[in-house]
């Protein structure tokens, strides 16, 4: 009885110590480790032309959003600091954050009440809104021509939210990434597909015989996220996207992704 005793007492502080580890582990300073490695890892989009997206030539993710994030890296932690990069989703940002797989997410992640919830936001690095793509025939020209019509948007986004705000009797189906949700255009298994302007741009930069009908209908700007309670990572990163705006870096990146997209207006990107 005496051994059994010693053992359930010795399991107990086991387990004290182990849930004490964890929780200490969960409230530790992103920005104190990413100091101590020189390095961030940064979750980003990889489906998502001219924000991020995967080069098949050499398996590299590539674009806005990859190139910023370094520049921060590089601001925040200096020159020699490195910027490390895990391939996300709409739906596995978020979850990303939380399992600590990533230090911050900057995955063109609309600003949300709801989100912020879950997770602390950078001041917005991209005005972005909901926009229309459909065929260049399409009769359709703004967000109330969606009503009875079967709409396509991308699991883990808000474009759901917003198709049904503005044309409640849209059909919405859903996909697990902007190629699928495409793909399902082009096949003619939706009338138009809903997302962000500048992913749409990305889009159209590749593929013609479509386009924006009716410009943006609603203002959904991009924040960078971190978990909650890491206050001073955070600071340490709007500090950065200040500096990048003031110094000319910002511009010099937006005019780099955007600037040939035929129809989108950088000067409406561009700060300072």
């Amino acid at each position: 009885m005496r051994k059994k005793y010693f053992l359930s007492t010795f399991l107990i502080a086991l387990l004290a110590i182990t849930l004490s580890a964890c929780g200490q582990n969960k409230n530790q300073s992103i920005y104190q480790t990413v100091k101590e490695t020189k390095s961030i890892t940064w979750g980003v989009k990889a489906d998502t032309p001219l924000f991020g997206s995967m080069s098949i030539k050499d398996g590299k993710v590539r674009g806005f959003e990859i190139d910023l994030a370094e520049a921060l890296t590089h601001k925040i932690l200096g020159k020699q600091a490195k910027a490390n990069f895990v391939t996300t989703t709409a739906n596995t940002k978020i979850q990303l954050l939380k399992n600590r797989n990533v230090d911050a997410v900057i995955a063109a992640m609309t600003i949300t009440p709801e989100r912020k919830k879950q997770v602390e936001f950078s001041k917005p690095y991209f005005p972005a809104g909901q926009s229309i793509m459909v065929a260049k025939n399409s009769k359709i020209n703004n967000v109330k021509d969606l009503n009875n019509k079967r709409v396509l948007i991308v699991k883990g986004t808000t474009s759901a939210d917003a198709v049904r705000k503005f044309a409640p009797k849209a059909e919405i189906l859903q996909f697990d990434d902007y190629g699928q949700a495409f793909a399902a255009l082009k096949a003619d298994q939706g009338d138009a597909f809903v997302t962000d302007n500048g992913i749409l741009a990305g889009i159209l930069r590749d593929n013609s015989g479509y386009k924006i009908a009716g410009g943006t209908f609603t203002n959904q700007p991009y924040g960078i996220a971190v978990n909650k309670g890491q206050n001073e990572m955070m600071e340490h990163i709007n500090l950065a996207l200040t500096q990048l705006e003031k110094d000319g870096t910002y511009n010099r990146l937006v005019e780099k992704w955007f600037g040939n997209i035929p129809g989108f207006n950088v000067k409406e990107i561009e700060k300072y």
